[in-house]
């Protein structure tokens, strides 16, 4: 699941943040997805039980997403998949390769 397109971005930008946010606020945090991309995700992780949906009937009507508990416990492993990218990444880039 993780390991899908764009699903470790969007765990990573609702990781970094304490409150839940709009549909908006993530799209503009990961500006390469696409709006469709993002709502099937988000559906994804929401059926997963990784991600909750909260629909608060307004006027206006207020649509937020936050991580569930289980979202939050997948910190540690997006951590430590961040930094062994950076550490590649990185070695890669300056035309390095460890063997």
């Amino acid at each position: 699941m993780i390991g899908r397109r764009w699903t470790g971005a969007i765990v990573d930008v609702l990781m970094q943040r304490d409150e839940p946010l709009r549909f908006n606020e993530i799209a503009h945090a990961v500006p390469q997805l696409s709006d469709r991309m993002l709502s099937e995700r988000l559906r994804e992780l929401e059926n997963r039980g990784v991600v909750v949906r909260d629909v608060d009937p307004g006027p206006p009507v207020k649509v937020t997403y936050g991580l569930t508990s289980m979202g939050r416990g997948l910190g540690p492993a997006l951590s430590a998949l961040k930094e062994w990218a950076q550490a590649w990444l990185h070695d890669e880039a300056s035309g390095h390769r460890s063997n």
